[in-house]
């Protein structure tokens, strides 16, 4: 008997254990940790997975490995109707002659005559236009406090006076009615230098530690401007003029920009658009002409617009790039430089170019004379590192017992939210099928969701709908997340400046959180000497196994260097804030290091 059903998304299956398996069936129930998965270099006629090996069934000797595959007769991937009646198909399975899966689903065939991920046509809900946008807005913890005693760095030339409250920082009254609303009450270190900064008409590059308040930084100042400085929105029928574009890496992280810089702006003139993808593009760009002063988007969608001239940049007065390492490491760099040397850009000393992170490596750096001007450095705290509220645990934990560690630490949360991350999609999906047979309630977030079920799976976490989300790295920069109470790292990230952005969804702004990794000393080590300094530099205890294995290891350092204050300004200004010194020309020689693997995601 088999008994099988949809839960968010995510497919849920029950196998008696002496059911007689087709060819192609790929799913087994989770608790059947002894079966034998699919291995990279082998084929099989029947494959059953796991949930820590391949959970794609193939069928006709296809690889078992390969992304969401099936053939006609054979189990797909997590998602998608049976196709021609002989189990179960992905969205649009490859490998069978079938072009439709049975469940509505067609896929796109490409050159190698298997059809391509489909694509769904989304339009989004229309967002909320009222006081409603203001719920559930800032809450700061108890440590909040200790923001103060943050040490700050800020060189360049003539740097302006830092602001010590809202209400002296000359921002408009409109503008600190909806601070007031949206739970703001005194500013963040971060916010105490950038706004003037920006007020003053500078450029600036600004790294903080994770949920320190870098986008309230420069929304707030820049919509301070237009309001004080209007010009009417261009409307055209034929392209978008925005006055501001901020650009960041990942779709979750847009929409939140545009929502925040929606609830800022509420009750003035200023419109804002979102451009992104997995939507249906002419909703977008349509929404867009109708006149937009502010327009956030991703990279890909964003030079998509511009390369077929439905977005100019010739109304532009500020350009925003936000997590610009994480779009270093994504591959978006060249995109950016295609967006940075488009014939209607405006200069940059005509404009105002602002970089926002919680790291900036030298790389970075480097491009910052190509794209900004005279501009000012702000460093708060130890730019990579950990933030101190968040509470680290490490556990040794081999890979064939980390579904039951995770099952142990979530019954004793007791309903806090709790997001947990790990390395590839299909162990997302695995890992919340199996925590939902637990009577977990669960949801995923990672690349091979189409755009609505990913809007939907944040929308349930964010709600408590779901009180687990299991994400890939799409959610690990920027993502606010209100009250996420235990970030668990199922899989240890490869990089150290990705683990201190993966803990960071927890702890903000002086609230207290938990992080929890799973270490795989086979996999792992490499980042061993990173965490003692993270650990050391939070003041937390040390496992004497970690030091063991750190000894034990050469070092694998990503390019930011954690204990290290600020980052350090490339351009080597020994300037502090009483702006006593002189400046050293910046560098850049236009390179930057080889890009991570782009996420599908992101791609279209």
């Amino acid at each position: 008997m088999t008994e099988e059903h949809w839960d968010d998304g995510v497919y849920i299956s029950s196998i008696d254990p002496g059911t007689n398996f087709g060819r192609g069936r790929g799913f087994l129930p989770l608790k059947y940790e002894h079966t034998v998965g699919c291995r990279k270099d082998e084929t099989f006629d029947g494959c059953v997975g796991t949930p820590d090996s391949s959970t794609h069934g193939t069928s006709n000797g296809i690889n078992c490995d390969t992304k969401r595959q099936g053939s006609a007769k054979g189990r797909g991937g997590s998602r998608g109707g049976r196709g021609l009646g002989h189990g179960r198909g992905g969205r649009g399975g490859r490998g069978g002659p079938s072009f439709n899966d049975g469940g509505g689903h067609k896929g796109r065939r490409g050159d190698s005559g298997v059809t391509e991920k489909p694509r769904e046509a989304y339009i989004p809900p229309e967002p909320v236009d009222d006081d409603s946008m203001f719920v559930g807005g800032i809450s700061t913890g108890m440590n909040f406090d200790k923001y103060d005693i943050m040490k700050v760095n800020v060189t360049g030339e003539n740097v302006p006076k830092s602001i010590q409250n809202f209400e002296d920082s000359g921002l408009r009254q409109l503008l600190l009615d909806n601070i007031h609303k949206s739970g703001y009450v005194r500013p963040t270190p971060v916010q105490k230098h950038a706004i003037p900064i920006v007020t003053a008409g500078r450029d600036l590059m600004a790294c903080a530690q994770t949920g320190s308040g870098k986008t309230a930084a420069f929304l707030l100042p820049i919509i301070h401007m237009i309001i004080s400085d209007p010009k009417e929105a261009v409307v055209t029928t034929e392209h978008c003029e925005p006055q501001v574009v901020i650009i960041s890496p990942t779709r979750e992280l847009t929409l939140q920009i545009s929502n925040e810089a929606r609830k800022f702006a509420y009750g003035s003139i200023i419109k804002t658009a979102v451009v992104y993808g997995g939507v249906v593009s002419n909703h977008q760009i349509q929404r867009a002409m109708a006149g937009c002063h502010i327009l956030v988007a991703t990279p890909g969608r964003l030079l998509e617009f511009v390369n077929k001239g439905r977005i100019t940049f010739s109304s532009l007065r500020f350009l925003v790039l936000d997590e610009a390492d994480r779009m270093l490491d994504m591959g978006f760099m060249p995109d950016i430089e295609r967006l940075m040397g488009h014939p209607t850009m405006v200069a940059s000393d005509k404009r105002q170019t602002l970089m926002f992170s919680a790291t900036f490596p030298e790389d970075i750096q480097r491009l910052a004379g190509k794209f900004l001007n005279n501009y000012l450095f702000l460093a708060v705290g130890i730019v990579g590192s950990a933030c101190s509220d968040v509470e680290q645990h490490f556990h040794l934990v081999p890979k064939f017992e980390k579904r039951s560690k995770l099952t142990e630490l979530i019954s004793q949360e007791g309903g806090e939210k709790t997001l947990v991350f790990v390395e590839q999609k299909r162990t997302a999906d695995f890992i919340a099928t199996y925590l939902s047979e637990h009577n977990f309630p669960t949801t995923s977030i990672h690349g091979d969701r189409l755009q609505r079920e990913r809007e939907e799976a944040l929308a349930d976490f964010k709600s408590g709908r779901m009180g687990v989300l299991v994400a890939t790295a799409v959610a690990a920069r920027g993502l606010d997340i209100k009250n996420v109470h235990h970030v668990v790292n199922y899989d240890m990230p490869k990089t150290i400046d990705e683990y201190v952005h993966r803990i960071g969804r927890t702890g903000r702004v002086g609230n207290r959180g938990k992080a929890t990794s799973f270490y795989d000393p086979e996999v792992d080590a490499p980042l061993a000497r990173d965490l003692i300094k993270i650990l050391h530099q939070a003041d937390q205890d040390i496992p004497s196994w970690l030091e063991k294995d750190a000894s034990n290891v050469v070092s694998m350092s990503s390019y930011t260097h954690p204990g290290r204050f600020g980052g350090r300004d490339f351009r080597k200004f020994e300037h502090q804030t009483d702006g006593s010194a002189s400046t050293l020309a910046a560098v850049s020689d236009g390179s930057y290091s080889e890009p991570q693997p782009l996420e599908p995601e992101e791609e279209w």
